[in-house]
């Protein structure tokens, strides 16, 4: 149930960005089958990201194939091409003026491979961060006749989605459509600047906020109580290895993550299976 509520949020949030106008209880009864009274293409897109969102998982990010697979997806029955490159050039306009000017048709094939091959081979980058440069760049190539936003953040959101399955619960689209202004000022900020560093800072912080929301890690400093605490939140009953744990609070130092994880065995909180890298934890039935 979180996780299609999750899903609900997360394709309302993204098409309202693009001016769709069903609201949250509307989508959910989309994804249950019931009638729904809205315009047909409001209908029809929510239909299609829902078909996109459900597949997502089965994408790999470094693939220009699967991208395209997914605009097919996305888009069917609201452009001409769903599912290939734009063939002609594009303005961005804002108000009566031309925002941005996206490169030539011509270059776009090679734009996105190189684009997508650097997202799915460069590990010196970390995930979040290749996952908002790529949402930036998708957004300056534009190359995608029409669409090009909600791909973008379904993208990012696919990138998040490697790097640890806690993303597939994170509504990183709700959040930035709640700063909705503030998404394309820095999008305009990064074409003027000709980089994307305001974009990618402007993306981690709105991923931590998602990310809180769903944890519900508090803002301060965490104890060791704390952060098994959140732990137990996350995991439940599942095991998990001393990487997964990092990777619920970032920052943690290896060092901090075992004296936790070791404090935990040792009071009968957790049950430890295997020993050093191989070691897996789980929560005690009665802990």
């Amino acid at each position: 149930m979180l996780r299609r509520s999750l899903q609900v949020r997360t394709i309302q949030a993204s098409l309202q960005i693009e001016g769709n106008t069903l609201t949250e209880e509307q989508v959910t009864a989309v994804l249950e089958g019931r009638p729904v009274v809205a315009p047909e293409r409001d209908l029809r897109e929510v239909r299609n990201a829902i078909a996109c969102y459900e597949k997502m998982p089965k994408w790999k990010p470094g693939s220009s194939k699967h991208l395209l697979a997914a605009h097919k997806i996305m888009m069917a029955g609201l452009v001409e091409r769903p599912g290939a490159w734009r063939s002609r050039g594009v303005g961005i306009a804002k108000g009566n003026q031309i925002a941005h000017v996206a490169p030539p048709a011509a270059r776009v094939p090679a734009l996105m491979e190189d684009l997508l091959t650097w997202v799915g081979a460069d590990e010196e980058v970390p995930l979040p961060i290749r996952a908002a440069v790529c949402h930036y760049e998708m957004e300056f190539i534009h190359p995608f006749e029409d669409g090009n936003g909600r791909m973008g953040r379904l993208w990012h959101s696919l990138i998040l989605l490697q790097h640890h399955s806690l993303f597939a619960q994170v509504p990183v689209e709700s959040v930035i459509r709640d700063r909705q202004a503030d998404y394309y000022e820095v999008l305009g900020q990064c074409d003027r600047a000709g980089k994307s560093t305001a974009f990618v800072e402007f993306a981690l912080e709105q991923t931590l906020a998602a990310l809180k929301m769903v944890t519900g890690l508090p803002q301060g400093r965490m104890g060791a109580e704390e952060r098994v605490a959140a732990a137990r939140q996350q995991f439940g009953r599942n095991a998990f290895s001393r990487k997964d744990y990092m990777a619920l609070l970032p920052g943690l130092s290896p060092a901090t993550a075992s004296r936790d994880l070791q404090s935990a065995v040792v009071s009968e909180v957790l049950e430890r299976e295997g020993d050093k890298a191989t070691a897996r934890y789980r929560f005690a039935a009665k802990s």
